[in-house]
Order: structure tokens, then sequence, then C-alpha cells
């Protein structure tokens, strides 16, 4: 199993402040809801994916001391094909995509997963060269951010880890409930997501807590 530890921060309001400013940027010059929403509810699902997706930004840059984005996903001139920042993982810079999901706790079991849409994984132009997978929930009315850790992209598309659905596929979520997806998605299990880096700065941060995967 990759993932030996994950941990929590909690998220402060100056960030979620922040987070909320590129999401009203990217609703003005991005207006056009997100492929995947299907319901009647298109813009309230498109602001929420765009604030989890911004957050989880605001958050990484501010515990790895990378420089914020100043524009967010969904925005005309916001794209950045997979490219969010720059981090040395193993003495190599790797280019760094950041994957942030709700979750109703931070409360994981080895067998949760990732999905990660194929298309984003074998687009030509794609710049990434590891996933960082960042899980939110609120408690308390606070937001508390997991860092899960990071996933090679090279690793999923020779098979190491991940498994690839079609489009289609009927799943099961934890709590039982069923979902089919839109597009071919790569699912990766969470005991497959190496470890996140940890430095004494981030161990300082407000509610730091290291946590383990429960076994299923």
């Amino acid at each position: 199993m990759k993932n030996q530890f994950y941990y929590q921060i909690e998220v402060t309001d100056e960030q979620v402040t922040f987070a909320n400013a590129l999401v009203e940027y990217s609703l003005l010059h991005h207006p056009v809801a997100n492929i995947w929403d299907k319901k009647e509810d298109k813009k309230t699902k498109t602001k929420e994916y765009r604030f989890t997706g911004s957050l989880g930004e605001v958050v990484f840059a501010d515990l790895y001391g990378q420089p914020r984005k100043t524009k967010a996903f969904g925005a005309i001139d916001g794209q950045d094909f997979g490219n969010d920042f720059q981090l040395v993982i193993n003495e190599l810079v790797q280019i760094i995509d950041t994957k942030a999901m709700q979750r109703k706790s931070g409360v994981f079991y080895k067998n949760y997963v990732l999905n990660i849409p194929a298309s984003q994984l074998l687009r030509k132009n794609s710049l990434t060269d590891q996933y960082y997978c960042i899980s939110f929930h609120q408690k308390e009315s606070k937001w508390i951010a997991s860092v899960l850790g990071f996933i090679s992209k090279y690793d999923i598309l020779e098979g190491k880890i991940g498994v690839l659905y079609k489009a289609n596929t009927s799943r099961i979520r934890a709590d039982g409930t069923s979902f089919q997806f839109n597009e071919d998605t790569y699912e990766v299990d969470f005991q497959d997501i190496t470890s996140p880096l940890l430095s004494d700065f981030i161990k300082k941060k407000n509610n730091f807590k290291i946590k383990k995967l429960l076994s299923v």
C-alpha cells in the first residue's frame, strides 16, 4: 500500500474568500455549465465544482510555497492544460494537477477512489506529471482539508494503478447509492495514492492531524 498516511488541516476563512472570488471570476468569463451537469441545478453544481477545485488550488499553493492562481478553472483565459503547480518529488521537478473533491467527512477507507476522466490523461496537450489529491469536508461551519497525496499519471497509463471504466458504466458509492460515468473514467484506490509531502511548516498549520486509511 502506497498510502501510509494522509494529513488534515483547517482551511482559513481568507482561503475560502479567495477561492470564492476565483469562482466568481470564472463564472463571469465562462458562464457555460459543465458538460457533466445534466440536472436542473446546472448552475449550482457548476459553482460547487469550481469552488472545490479552486479551494484545492489555493490550499495546495499555501501549503507548498507556491504562488496562488489569479484565474480559476472554467474561465476562458484560465486554462492551464493540467499545469497547476510545479513541485520537486523524489528530486525531480514534477508538474502538478490538483484534484479536489468534497466528501461528508475526512474518514476514508483504503478502497475509496479518486475518479479521473480518461480524456484528461490522454489529451495530447496535457502537461501533468502528478495528480495531487485533496478532499474537503465541513466541520462546525469550518472547511477541513484532507491532503491524501500524489498519483503518477504515467503509473495510471501504464496500468500499474487504477481501473478504466467506460462511459455509462454503473458504479456503487460507499453509501450504497449508484451512478453512471458520463465519460471513460479511471478509478484510483486511495490506498494507491502515495502519501503527501510533509514539512515542519505544514505541521504548524491550524488543527494539523496525521490520519490513516481504514481497512475495509
